[in-house]
C-alpha cells in the first residue's frame, strides 16, 4: 500500500509540476503584457479574474472534496457500484454550479465595486467589464472539481493533475494572441481609459475559454475510467442528505474565507497603481504555492482516499499512521521549499517584474507568505483528517477562527505606507494560518487520541536542523555569483535570475539531503523511496 501511495504522488507530481511550469510562462507573459506591481491595469484584471478564482480555491480547498471523496467511497458498497450516486451528485453540482454562475455575473458591478471601493470610476468600470467575461470560470472550476474527485475516489489519480496543462496552453495562445494584436506593456503604463472592448474580449475572454478546456477535457478520462455519466434529477433515494449536510457547512466556510478575501482585496486596492497591490499578491501567492502544489497536494491528495476507507471502517490506529505520515513527509519538503523561496525571492520575482525596485516589491510579499507555508502544508493534511470522517463542521469553525484572526490584522494593514499594506497582508494570512493550524492539530489529536506527536515534532526538528547549513550554502551561493558575474546578475533579464535560482536550488537541495542522510532521518528513506524504486526499473 504504502508503494502505491508512493507511486501515486509520484505521478501526480509529475503531471502538477509540468501545469505548474506552464502557469509561470502564463504568469510570466501576463506581465509582459499588462504590468504586475503599479499597474492600474493589471489590478483590475486582477480583481475581476479573482472573483471565480476565490471560489474555485475553496472548491478545491475541501467544499467539493469534502463531500465527494468520502461520499462516492461509501457510494462504490451499493448495488450499482456508486453508479447512481454519481449521476445524481453531478446533476445537482451541475445545477447549482450554473445557478451560482448566473447570479455571480449579474452581479458583477456590486461584486467589483464592494471588492475594490477605494478606485476611481474608471478603474472600478474596467474591472467590471473584465469580472462580465471572467466569472463563467466559476461554473467549469466547479465541474473540474467535481469531474476529477470522482476520478480521485475511483483511484484514477493523473487527469485532475495533468488536465489544467490544457487550461495554461490555451491560455497562453491567448496571451500571446494579445500582444499580437495590441502589444505588450510590462511596465504597466496603458491607461485605463485605452481598454477597448476588443482587447478586453480577448484577454479575459481567452481566460476564462482556457478555464472551460481544463473541466471539459475530464469527460474524455470521465469514459476511459468506465464512468458514463447519464443526467439524473431524481435526487431522493441515494443518500444525498449526508452530502447535503455537509456541503452546507463546507458552503459556510466558503462564505467567512470569502468575506476575509474579500476585506484583502479592498485593503490591497488602495495601493493599486502606486505600488505592490492586488495583482503583486496574485503572482508571489503563485510562486508561493508551487511547493505546496507539486508536494503537498500530491502527497495528500493520494493519501485521502486512503484516509477516507480506514475512517469508513473506523479503522483509528491506521489512520493516525496515515495522518502522522502525511505531515512528516510533505513537512520534509515544505521546509526545504521555506528556505529556498526565501534566498531566491528576489530573482524569482524579478521574472514578473520591469526593474529591480518592482522586483524587490514582490519579493518582500513573497518572503512574507512563505514564512507560512509549512503551517499552511500541515493545515491541508488536518483538513483532510476531518473530511474523511465526514466531519465539515469543525472546519468551518476554524475558518472562523482563521478569518476574524487575519480580518482584524488587515483591517490594521490599511493604515501602513502604500508600499507596506502588501507585506503587511501577507504576514497577517501567515499568522493566522499558523494559529489555526496549531488549533487544528489539537483537535485532531483528541478526536483520535493522538496522531504520534512526539515523533512529529522530533521530525521537524531535523528538518530544521537540515534547513541551517542549506540556507547558509544558499546565501552563500547568491553572494558568489554577485561576486563573479556582477551585482545584479541574480536580478536582471530572464537568463540571470533563471541560472541563478537553478544553481542556488541545486546547491541547497544537496545540502539539505545530505544533511538530512548524515542525522539518519526515516523521512528521507520514506519519501525517497518511490523515486528510487521507479529509477531502478
Amino acid at each position: 500500500m504504502a508503494s502505491s501511495i508512493g507511486r501515486a504522488s509520484l505521478f501526480l507530481a509529475s503531471g502538477t509540476m509540468v501545469s505548474r511550469v506552464l502557469g509561470f510562462v502564463r504568469t510570466i507573459i501576463l506581465a509582459q503584457t499588462i504590468g504586475v506591481v503599479g499597474s492600474a491595469s493589471a489590478d483590475a484584471f486582477a480583481v475581476a479574474n479573482q472573483l471565480p478564482n476565490n471560489i474555485y480555491a475553496i472548491i478545491a480547498g475541501g467544499t467539493l472534496s469534502a463531500v465527494l471523496v468520502p461520499q462516492i467511497v461509501r457510494a462504490t458498497l451499493h448495488s450499482d457500484g456508486g453508479k447512481g450516486y454519481i449521476n445524481k451528485l453531478l446533476t445537482i453540482a451541475m445545477v447549482i454550479l450554473a445557478g451560482t454562475t448566473v447570479v455571480a455575473t449579474l452581479a458583477a458591478p456590486v461584486l467589483v465595486t464592494v471588492s475594490a471601493p477605494s478606485w476611481s470610476p474608471e478603474q472600478r468600470a474596467l474591472g467590471i467589464a473584465f469580472a462580465f467575461w471572467c466569472l463563467p470560470q466559476i461554473f467549469f472550476y466547479g465541474l473540474y472539481t467535481v469531474l476529477g474527485e470522482v476520478l480521485n475516489a475511483k483511484s484514477v489519480f493523473g487527469p485532475f493533475t495533468w488536465a489544467p496543462l490544457v487550461n495554461n496552453v490555451v491560455s497562453i495562445a491567448g496571451l500571446v494572441t494579445f500582444i499580437v494584436l495590441f502589444g505588450a506593456d510590462p511596465s504597466g503604463e496603458r491607461l485605463v481609459s485605452d481598454w477597448s472592448p476588443d482587447k478586453i474580449v480577448v484577454l479575459a475572454g481567452s481566460t476564462t475559454l482556457a478555464v472551460a478546456c481544463q473541466a471539459l477535457v475530464l469527460f474524455v478520462f470521465w469514459r476511459r475510467a468506465g464512468i458514463h455519466y447519464r443526467p439524473d434529477f431524481r435526487w431522493r433515494g441515494v443518500g444525498l442528505g449526508a452530502a447535503g449536510k455537509l456541503a452546507g457547512w463546507t458552503f459556510g466556510m466558503l462564505l467567512v474565507t470569502q468575506a476575509a478575501g474579500l476585506v484583502e482585496t479592498m485593503v490591497a486596492s488602495i495601493a493599486s497603481g502606486d505600488a505592490a497591490s492586488v495583482a503583486t499578491i496574485q503572482a508571489a501567492w503563485l510562486i508561493f504555492m508551487l511547493p505546496h502544489s507539486i508536494i503537498t497536494v500530491s502527497i495528500v491528495t493520494a493519501y485521502f482516499t486512503k484516509m477516507s476507507g480506514h475512517a469508513n471502517r473506523g479503522e483509528t490506529v491506521e489512520l493516525r499512521g496515515d495522518v502522522s505520515a502525511a505531515i512528516r513527509v510533505t513537512g520534509l519538503f515544505m521546509v526545504l521549499g521555506t528556505v529556498v523561496l526565501i534566498v531566491v525571492a528576489y530573482p524569482f520575482s524579478s521574472l514578473f517584474t520591469e526593474n529591480v525596485g518592482q522586483s524587490v516589491a514582490m519579493g518582500n510579499v513573497l518572503i512574507a507568505f512563505v514564512v507560512g507555508l509549512v503551517p499552511f502544508s500541515a493545515l491541508f493534511v488536518l483538513q483532510r483528517v476531518f473530511y474523511s470522517l465526514s466531519n465539515t463542521k469543525t472546519p468551518f469553525f476554524l475558518q472562523v477562527l482563521q478569518a476574524t484572526i487575519f480580518t482584524a490584522l488587515a483591517i490594521g494593514c490599511a493604515f501602513l505606507p502604500a508600499d507596506l499594506i502588501a507585506v503587511g497582508l501577507a504576514l497577517a494570512l501567515s499568522l493566522a494560518t499558523a494559529i489555526q493550524t496549531l488549533v487544528a492539530g489539537v483537535m485532531i489529536r483528541g478526536k483520535l487520541g493522538g496522531v504520534g506527536g512526539r515523533t512529529v515534532v522530533v521530525s521537524f526538528l531535523r528538518f530544521a536542523l537540515a534547513a541551517l547549513p542549506s540556507a547558509a550554502a544558499g546565501v552563500g551561493t547568491y553572494l558568489a555569483l554577485q561576486a563573479l558575474l556582477g551585482g545584479d546578475f541574480p536580478t536582471s533579464g530572464f537568463v540571470g535570475p533563471l541560472i541563478s535560482m537553478a544553481v542556488i536550488g541545486v546547491v541547497m537541495l544537496a545540502v539539505y539531503l545530505g544533511a538530512l542522510f548524515l542525522i539518519r532521518s526515516p523521512e528521507l528513506k520514506d519519501a525517497l523511496g518511490p523515486l528510487r524504486a521507479r529509477l531502478g526499473r
